[in-house]
């Protein structure tokens, strides 16, 4: 470990008995002096597909569902995450109070491995920019004109991958036009995402490299206080239905009181959003994972929508060992609709 990937990791780990008392990650807590997500305020592109460092946390999250020349279901993840120590933004280089980090895994019904990385920001080590659309922490990157056709590339113990993704679908403001409420106290976040990409590309386990095709689901959202004190984490899919539709939904989860909230997009383009109480996530069976009990099997429903399916894990044991554990992997449909998508769970 590098002196700068030291220095990273002490700062987080000072924070994360806070964190873990506070919600998820620390994003229940307090946010003074923080930029805090407005309803009314429209998102702009290209601008806002870059960092917003004037808001605490931020995240660029990809997940793949793929297919190996070799007939087997792959999963691919990639995300980075940018998290504000302090609102003070005139500090440069080593002093930025901006620290980095991003997380990478690669899953089969066989395997999972996943990997880390730690950056403190000012010093070129990681960053996003919006135009050209650059995401970057050491040598995992993402890369493109705009987020419409980019590469993705990450490496770990025992695997790496070099994706290419393109869609020319339009990008998907969820709630209020971007701005996704998530507790019943109204903290919400910006968030958007472009969940219709085609993949093409390559992956590398172990020693064996395996040509694969697919299709990858994107995520942008950023804020200063996402979550209220007494939730704990979430449990969240993006659906990918062979119908062309699909559907992103999540569960926060309080002290006996969760909160729902979802988006439906059709095949033809339509979007709808649907706020707490519309989308039901029920947990179906358990796995012991990690020496914790973690729903890897879900019941999924939209009565609006007619969704009514099984989400099963092809993978139980896909629990990401981070600073901040979670558990995240690609799954199964079954049910009124048939697809594959991704689950990603936190707070077990």
């Amino acid at each position: 470990m590098s002196v700068r990937h030291l220095i990273a990791l002490l700062v987080l780990l000072a924070t994360a008995p806070l964190a873990q008392a506070q919600g998820f990650a620390g994003l229940g807590t307090e946010a003074e002096g923080f930029t805090q997500p407005r309803q009314g305020q429209s998102l702009e592109f290209p601008r806002d597909h870059g960092a917003h460092p004037d808001y605490r946390i931020e995240w660029w999250y990809f997940t793949a569902n793929l297919t190996g020349e070799d007939g087997q279901d792959y999963g691919a993840q990639w995300t980075l995450f940018r998290n504000a120590l302090s609102p003070e933004q005139s500090a440069t280089g080593w002093q930025t109070p901006q620290v980095w980090m991003g997380n990478a895994a690669l899953s089969s019904a066989q395997s999972h491995g996943f990997a880390q990385l730690l950056a403190r920001g000012g010093t070129g080590q990681a960053g996003a920019t919006s135009s050209p659309f650059n995401l970057w922490i050491d040598d995992w990157e993402v890369k493109g004109k705009d987020p419409s056709n980019i590469s993705v590339t990450a490496n770990g113990e025992g695997f790496s991958y070099d994706l290419h993704l393109n869609s020319d679908r339009p990008l998907v403001r969820h709630g209020d036009a971007g701005y996704s409420v998530k507790s019943r106290e109204g903290r919400a976040s910006y968030y958007y995402s472009q969940p219709a990409y085609t993949v093409e590309g390559q992956v590398q386990i172990g020693d064996r490299t395996v040509k694969v095709t697919g299709h990858a689901w994107y995520d942008h959202e950023w804020s200063s206080q996402p979550l209220s004190w007494g939730q704990i984490g979430w449990d969240w899919v993006s659906l990918t239905f062979d119908s062309g539709d699909r559907l992103m939904a999540f569960r926060l989860r309080g002290d006996g009181d969760d909160y729902t909230s979802g988006t439906w997009i059709g095949a033809g383009g339509a979007v709808e959003s649907f706020g707490d109480g519309h989308i039901s996530l029920i947990p179906r069976q358990t796995s012991q994972v990690a020496g914790r009990e973690v729903p890897t099997s879900w019941t999924v429903q939209l009565p609006k929508r007619g969704v009514a399916v099984e989400v099963e894990a092809i993978n139980p044991d896909t629990w990401m060992g981070t600073m901040f554990p979670y558990w995240e992997g690609p799954v199964t449909i079954e049910g009124s609709h048939t697809g594959r998508g991704y689950l990603e769970m936190t707070g077990y």
